[in-house]
């Protein structure tokens, strides 16, 4: 497990943002952090496409220092709507944002 600078994380999400705004037309993109119990991290992205809001998000590790590690398990999609139940184990961010932004 290679843990790596939470910032260098936020940095290489950020890069992504305006190709990803480009490819599936978004509205806006932002990142998503939680902080999960123990040592459970997760980083992703908050999207708005069409008035619904979707935070994508990945497990991590986080270490004494803050550093995060890729844990096991797909991106996770949750809604900003309460009723709505969270969707994992997606491998590939592109069928996530096929399935929920096309």
């Amino acid at each position: 497990m290679e843990f790596i600078p939470r910032e260098q994380l936020i940095n290489e999400l950020q890069d992504s943002f305006n190709p990803l705004m480009e490819k599936y037309d978004i509205d806006n993109i932002g990142v998503f952090e939680e902080e999960g119990q123990d040592d459970s991290y997760y980083v992703g992205y908050t999207v708005s496409k069409n008035g619904k809001v979707y935070m994508v998000h990945l497990p991590y590790k986080k270490n004494k220092d803050g550093h995060l590690a890729r844990a096991q398990g797909g991106w996770t999609v949750e809604t900003d709507e309460p009723a709505t139940v969270d969707e994992e184990g997606y491998e590939d961010l592109d069928d996530v944002f096929q399935r929920f932004l096309t």
